[in-house]
């Protein structure tokens, strides 16, 4: 259009530029540079602090800033470590048909024991709560059409990459849950184990995406701070009817994963 924007690299070496955001931005250089890979450990403050010459109050807010943009991870009394990149989870759309609910587990994680598959990754059962009269609990009898007391509930955590990645709630219009499909710690993916106990087959309906902060609840079952941004994806999976039969709200950590929806053949 005619018009050039500054570089990151041009906007953090501009006059009043405080001093702490241009060592933050050579820090940054150097992690996307390799300097510093994924899981390495930043020199500490004493040495970052006589390496570029500034005070080490400068070097605890330039890693302070890059913790803020999730790009380093500081464990109290251990060091400043990189994070790794963020995870993309990509879902394939094809807008010309309807498509087979799977399970985000289907997209998200590789299959079997396929090289790349961390030990330990995977959807695994966290509760089974009952349906009371909770916001969300009235938010996916709405969208069921339900009432709360038509529902049961099962919660989860899928993890990806030796941590964490989503929080998974759903709302199914059926029950009681088979006590093997709801046991704490059980592994596999739900929406299918969801689908056999109903007898059904599960197609999507709609999918929303937005975002909130994590509550204390997510904060902990993720292992992150209260109040970290969190992509919430939620929608209706429907028998072939139209029938709505599962309500699903995923909290992903938002600085670990990202959706990427394709649709066009590839």
């Amino acid at each position: 259009m005619g018009t050039n924007q500054p570089s990151s690299n041009e906007t953090a070496d501009q006059p009043g530029t405080p001093v702490y955001r241009r060592l933050a931005r050579r820090l940054q250089e150097r992690i996307d540079a390799g300097a510093y890979p994924a899981g390495a450990r930043l020199p500490s403050e004493p040495e970052l602090s006589a390496e570029f010459g500034v005070n080490r109050l400068t070097v605890r807010q330039a890693v302070a800033e890059l913790e803020r943009a999730a790009v380093v991870e500081i464990r109290r009394g251990v060091g400043t470590f990189v994070r790794p990149p963020a995870v993309r989870v990509s879902i394939t759309v094809d807008p010309r048909s309807q498509r087979f609910d799977l399970g985000s587990v289907h997209a998200a994680l590789p299959d079997g024991d396929r090289e790349g598959r961390a030990p330990g990754d995977g959807e695994f059962v966290v509760a089974a709560p009952a349906v009371t009269g909770s916001a969300e609990d009235a938010e996916a009898a709405q969208r069921l059409g339900r009432t709360p007391r038509e529902l049961s509930r099962v919660d989860s955590v899928i993890r990806l990459g030796g941590r964490a990645r989503a929080a998974c709630s759903y709302w199914v219009p059926f029950g009681p849950l088979p006590a093997e499909l709801v046991r704490p710690g059980r592994p596999g993916n739900l929406v299918p184990a969801l689908a056999r106990a109903a007898g059904v087959e599960l197609e999507y309906d709609w999918r929303a995406f937005g975002a909130v902060g994590a509550d204390l609840a997510d904060a902990e079952l993720l292992g992150v701070p209260p109040g970290t941004a969190l992509l919430v994806r939620e929608g209706v999976s429907c028998t072939p009817d139209g029938t709505p039969a599962l309500y699903v709200r995923r909290r992903i950590d938002g600085s670990s994963a990202r959706f990427v929806l394709h649709f066009r053949d590839r």
